[in-house]
């Protein structure tokens, strides 16, 4: 059997524009403002410039965990989407970060992504 995919990062606002392929396996953030523990759902935002992006995220593979609301977390998992057009990434971990710095893990990703392009990785 083989491992799963370790996972992209994603910003936030690239899997709410529909950037990331269907299955697709990845890595996002953001803050906890929804909880629905009978739908196993939760959903995270982020904001990027003047926009309030929203992430879907399934939680059965993760539960039970303590829902830390307004934290921030990341979330590694693949991407469905949905009929009605929606996203929903099906965590494998879900991990709260609160006080991680938020500016300083998006320079991080655009740093590693340069590095990727210049030695020809494929991203």
């Amino acid at each position: 059997m083989a491992l799963p995919k370790p996972g992209i990062y994603y910003f936030p606002w690239e899997v709410s524009a529909g950037q990331v392929p269907d299955g697709g396996t990845l890595r996002t953030f953001g803050r906890m403002c929804l909880y629905d523990m009978a739908q196993s759902r939760v959903t995270l935002t982020a904001q990027h410039r003047s926009h309030q992006h929203q992430i879907l995220v399934c939680t059965k593979l993760v539960e039970p965990f303590q829902a830390q609301m307004g934290s921030l977390y990341t979330v590694l998992g693949e991407l469905e989407h949905q009929k009605d057009g929606d996203s929903v990434v099906k965590a494998r971990v879900l991990t709260c970060v609160e006080g991680l710095n938020l500016p300083l893990l998006e320079q991080a990703i655009a740093d590693q992504r340069k590095y990727q392009r210049e030695r020809g990785c494929i991203q």
